[in-house]
């Protein structure tokens, strides 16, 4: 699970909640008829901008950035490595018995692809197919939140002007235009906080995510290629080493060559 993530966002959501207790009291910033406008705002907006399916589809996103954090890079060349070690010693064959303790199914996959005796440039097609239909995903998933975290302060503002033109009807009554007006705002601060403490930061943690899963991918797919073709592990290692900045290679363990 990404900690970080839940902390921010129970973090902020408490510091919110702490603000507005201590001034007028949290019962203050309650309106059930903005809250209806708000977030049942956005949802029907964002059902009318994608199709159902994906709409859906960016929970199963969001939830797989929330519980599967991705291994390390130096994780991903070290094992790299560790398949090449057994591949020169036993043959490609024996990597089948490392598919069992795999849980990736894009690693599953090329390994996969390499121990059945796909050609080298058919490995790469499939894989680069596959890195391709991933981001893809994640870039529909983001686009949607993004919408999301535009259309939530909209949203705000069409309730607020809902409660200052109903505010304006009794104007007779200078008794109602204080209260009138705190109901207005109130659907402006839903959609701000909506936007700014979830649809909006979540998109970019799921852009975070595409570029550390792509990297990810695309050193899968440099070590399947190299360990089909042969490479010395230590070869591999130091060919991986380049997908990852100076300062993070030093982390990485000599290997039998």
């Amino acid at each position: 699970m990404d900690v970080g993530t839940l902390i921010g966002i129970v973090l902020g959501f408490c510091l919110v909640i702490w603000s507005m207790a201590s001034g007028a009291g949290v019962s203050a910033f309650v309106d059930v008829p903005s809250v209806a406008i708000v977030f049942g705002g956005t949802l029907a907006a964002t059902l009318i901008s994608f199709p159902l399916g994906k709409v859906f589809g960016v929970f199963k996103v969001v939830k797989k950035t929330f519980l599967y954090p991705l291994p390390t890079p130096q994780a991903e060349i070290e094992r790299m490595a560790d398949f090449a070690y057994v591949a020169r010693r036993e043959g490609l064959l024996a990597l089948e018995e490392k598919i069992k303790d795999l849980r990736d199914p894009f690693l599953v996959k090329g390994v996969r692809l390499v121990v059945d005796g796909f050609p080298a440039q058919t490995v790469r097609d499939i894989l680069g197919i596959e890195l391709f239909g991933m981001q893809t995903r994640h870039q529909s998933g983001k686009k949607i939140v993004d919408q999301m975290g535009s259309m939530a302060p909209s949203f705000g503002m069409i309730g607020t002007l809902m409660g200052l033109i109903a505010m304006l009807t009794n104007l007779d009554d200078p008794s109602q235009i204080g209260g009138g007006m705190a109901v207005a705002l109130i659907t402006t601060f839903y959609g701000a906080v909506l936007a700014n403490m979830v649809f909006l930061p979540l998109a970019v943690k799921l852009d975070a995510r595409q570029k550390e899963e792509t990297l990810m991918r695309e050193i899968m797919i440099e070590g399947i290629a190299s360990i089909q073709a042969g490479d010395k592990p230590q070869m591999i290692k130091e060919k991986l080493k380049s997908y990852i900045p100076p300062s993070e290679r030093a982390v990485l363990e000599e290997v039998k060559k």
